[in-house]
């Protein structure tokens, strides 16, 4: 296959090009220029995007599958169709809402043939760490686990109970020396009263259930853990920009502390969400627009250095709708195809750059879980994953367009630029804007670690 445009992300500059991609799948070499009659000079198939953007496949590093156990949610065969029509083409699951956790080498053998049969983007998985499980660490990373999860809040499902500070040292001892990466939810409970249930329809009853103050405490723990043991260690989902200072000062001092935030955070405001629209709920909630425009701020600083969806659905009467008991909805929101065009939306209308789009959702997405030597960027030798969407191209979001299993979402009815026309995974097209996904599965699980 050869892919050409005039607007291809190489060097971290848009320019003509064309990238070659062997039979193995992998990159064999990009060739500066762009030829229109280049269909007629070769037998190999040739993808021309014309004046669509083609850049590195979208690598989300934050996706709850929730297969096996509770495919009623979300399932591998409807994640990774929404995940190949909205330009991502790996995705890195999360250790729960499954059933069982994968929390233990057992518990990942049995999710693991769930995502070789339904894989049309590559997978892999994180694994989770909980109170006694640190034994099972070092067997997870050789099974290809890339880094574990731990919350230090109720993570919402009883199977899998948050972390004491002992329980963390006990990881963080397992991790030292290896290659892999501590996540964290950082929230710990201060101790807020619950609302009576007259107020549970008013999402400023939740966001007060979920201050500030719950993150930054939870993110000076990690801070001092983590300057401890010098292990890498990541903060997900951070929502509260009252944390960023001793975010900032921690990786001053060299602190080997890496932030994520989410699209949610990035394009929706606390003033902006209407009572009773339990769609909203997730966990960090959803702040202020001052509070926003911090987060931006540290994305342009580099203090945040990824950008992933925390794509966590669940059947709709777990949302609450009818009632629209903010306490009560299940938390998460819903959103994985739309990632590129929601954060594209926002960086045009800032005026940032496709090339920042392409390093805060695949590079360094890619880095983080120790796949930069497979995906997440164009350089020879590594797959062959793309996406080529239109910026200038809006489209406004309906159920019927989206392929995760359970539609509710915040987004919809949004008008986003940035039209997916085609993936392509490992030299394959997974998916096509007019013939959908064609042919079989071509991502692949990746199951081997290290791979820095």
């Amino acid at each position: 296959m050869i892919i050409q445009g005039h607007k291809v992300l190489y060097n971290n500059e848009l320019q003509p090009a064309q990238v070659h991609i062997a039979d193995d799948g992998d990159i064999a070499g990009v060739t500066l220029g762009y030829d229109k009659d280049l269909r007629l000079q070769t037998d190999e198939l040739v993808i021309d995007a014309g004046h669509r953007i083609v850049m590195p496949g979208i690598v989300d590093a934050h996706v709850h599958v929730n297969e096996p156990g509770r495919t009623d949610w979300e399932g591998f065969e409807t994640a990774t169709k929404a995940a190949a029509a909205g330009g991502i083409t790996t995705i890195i699951d999360m250790p729960l809402n499954c059933d069982p956790v994968t929390t233990s080498v057992k518990a990942l053998e049995k999710k693991i043939p769930h995502a070789q049969a339904e894989n049309r983007v590559n997978i892999a998985f994180w694994g989770g760490i909980v109170p006694g499980n640190q034994s099972e660490i070092k067997p997870m990373i050789n099974k290809g686990v890339r880094g574990f999860k731990a919350f230090l809040i109720h993570s919402g499902i009883d199977e899998f109970p948050h972390c004491a500070e002992a329980d963390l040292r006990a990881a963080y001892q397992e991790l030292r020396g290896t290659k892999s990466v501590f996540l964290f939810h950082a929230e710990v409970d201060c101790g807020n009263t619950a609302p009576s249930d007259s107020e549970s329809k008013h999402y400023k009853t939740f966001l007060d259930m979920r201050p500030e103050i719950m993150e930054v405490e939870a993110i000076k723990l990690v801070i001092k853990l983590c300057k401890e043991y010098q292990v890498r260690s990541h903060i997900v989902h951070l929502s509260a920009a009252s944390a960023l200072p001793i975010i900032r000062q921690a990786q001053k001092e060299g602190v080997p502390l890496t932030v994520e935030t989410c699209h949610h955070y990035l394009t929706l405001a606390s003033e902006d969400v209407p009572d009773g629209q339990t769609e909203y709920k997730c966990c960090p909630p959803i702040r202020s627009k001052k509070n926003q425009e911090a987060l931006w701020e540290a994305l342009k600083d580099e203090t945040i250095s990824m950008v992933v969806s925390d794509h966590s659905p669940c059947t709709s009467d777990l949302k609450m709708k009818e009632k629209g008991d903010f306490m009560k909805a299940w938390g998460g929101v819903a959103g994985l195809q739309l990632g590129l065009p929601l954060f594209w939306t926002s960086c045009r209308k800032r005026g940032i750059p496709v090339d920042k789009l392409a390093e805060y959702m695949s590079a360094n997405t890619a880095k983080h879980a120790g796949l930069m030597r497979k995906v997440g960027n164009n350089a020879p030798g590594l797959r062959g994953d793309f996406v080529i969407f239109d910026p200038d191209q809006s489209f406004t979001v309906t159920k019927e367009m989206l392929h995760h299993k359970n539609k509710l979402s915040p987004y919809l009815g949004m008008t986003l630029y940035g039209v997916v026309e085609t993936t392509i995974v490992g030299g394959a097209v997974a998916y096509h804007r007019e013939t959908g996904f064609p042919g079989d599965n071509c991502g692949k699980v990746f199951l081997t670690f290290p791979a820095m």
